[in-house]
């Protein structure tokens, strides 16, 4: 009879306890974080090094991404973040000239909002419709976009540590004042940077990419420890890929025209310009009248359709792509590379259906199925599956579900 009612007991203790730990979860608030590894190529994620990524994808969904064109960082950071694409948000490349925006350049560091205000970041919406967002670094969060900041945002710092970042997020979690966070960004450089520097097989993004890792562990193991990890999806997503650039490919503007002639804007994988008044004929000549070699140019508005480029005013007049694996140069920077330690590095920026510039996906969470692997998809796409997963009223974008849909339970 004692032993009945021992067991009785701890039946209805371990009971107790097993509903209290359910109902913590069901009151635990959903979270969404959108993790950016800049440069992270699709395929990096079955090297071995990213064993806490690859248990995240297991247990949810994986795929590889296509980049918006042109594949480069500051252009598919803000279409993953307003459902865009770069022809239709305006950032259409690292570096622009918009002489209604502003007589400087615009570079990475540019913090005018009439560079942003053509297209409504995913933290807008969500902070207008009552939703608290924050931003561990991403381009755009430092700026007032429609009269609007993320509740939490800090300045980008590249020396700023992984751990830094990461426990960042986990303090604006525990911060009592005011409704809980909803969304979150979180971003990472350094397998991009090294990607640059040493090439995409190195040992060095490798080593990065095992680092950026054991941050995406710390992120784990603090929302496990705050009883937030069930409740929260975890979204990783990559901007682009990275493809092998030899030290001897380079195309030299200068051997073709006279640079004097044309108002460069970008070189590199994407190189994009406008003749300069009385030169049109001279320039076009140059880059639209016979092949070219490792490089084939446009007009913009004759910019190859599956590229939905070429409309935005900010896009030059000519617009021409390298051959994946060769960039651009100007004579003077291509002897001073020559004078220094020019080496075999990596690049981006290429045609976005280019296999090394696919980017990774994995989404893990109580939205998604778990062992799913998606057919490749545009990374235009994301914004809908953050709007859907969040409750945020989506704006009007270039975003569909219709692929990434079959993720979701």
């Amino acid at each position: 009879m004692i032993l009945r009612r021992l067991l009785s007991l701890f039946l209805a203790l371990s009971l107790t306890v097993v509903a209290g730990v359910a109902e913590a979860r069901e009151k635990a608030p959903h979270l969404t974080i959108l993790v950016s590894i800049d440069g992270f190529r699709a395929d990096y994620l079955d090297r071995g090094d990213t064993p806490v990524m690859k248990a995240l994808a297991d247990d949810g969904a994986r795929a590889a991404m296509r980049p918006s064109f042109p594949s480069v960082t500051f252009p598919n950071h803000y279409t993953l973040i307003t459902g865009k694409r770069p022809d239709r948000h305006g950032i259409v490349a690292n570096t622009m000239i918009d002489p209604s925006v502003s007589a400087e350049k615009f570079t990475m560091r540019s913090l005018e909002p009439g560079w942003w205000s053509q297209a409504k970041p995913f933290w807008v919406s969500a902070e207008q419709q009552g939703k608290r967002a924050a931003a561990m670094f991403w381009p755009g969060s430092e700026v007032e976009i429609d009269g609007v900041r993320p509740s939490h945002w800090v300045k980008f710092d590249a020396t700023m540590p992984h751990e830094a970042r990461v426990d960042q997020v986990l303090c604006w979690l525990d911060n009592a004042d005011g409704p809980p966070i909803a969304f979150s960004t979180l971003y990472f450089d350094i397998v991009d940077t090294q990607g640059h520097h040493y090439g995409p097989e190195s040992p060095e993004v490798r080593a990065a990419a095992a680092s950026v890792d054991a941050a995406l562990g710390r992120l784990v193991e603090g929302l496990k420890a705050r009883g937030r990890f069930e409740s929260t999806d975890i979204i990783i997503v990559a901007d682009h890929g990275m493809a092998p650039l030899p030290a001897a490919n380079r195309v030299v503007l200068d051997e073709l025209v006279d640079v004097s002639k044309i108002q460069l804007v970008t070189t590199g994988a994407v190189t994009s310009f406008s003749p300069k008044p009385d030169e049109r004929k001279a320039v076009e000549k140059a880059f639209l009248s016979k092949p070219l070699p490792h490089m084939s140019c446009w007009k913009k508005h004759r910019v190859p359709a599956r590229f939905h480029y070429g409309r935005n005013p900010r896009v030059p007049a000519i617009v021409c792509l390298s051959e994946t694996g060769w960039y651009t140069t100007k004579a003077a920077a291509r002897q001073k590379a020559s004078e220094g330690d020019a080496r075999d590095g990596g690049a981006h920026g290429f045609d976005p259906y280019d296999p090394t510039m696919q980017a990774v996906f994995v989404a893990h969470g109580p939205s998604f199925k778990p062992g799913v692997a998606l057919p490749v998809f545009d990374n235009v796409d994301v914004y809908a599956l953050l709007a859907q997963v969040t409750g945020v009223r989506p704006e009007r974008t270039d975003a569909s579900l219709k692929v990434v849909r079959k993720a979701l339970r």
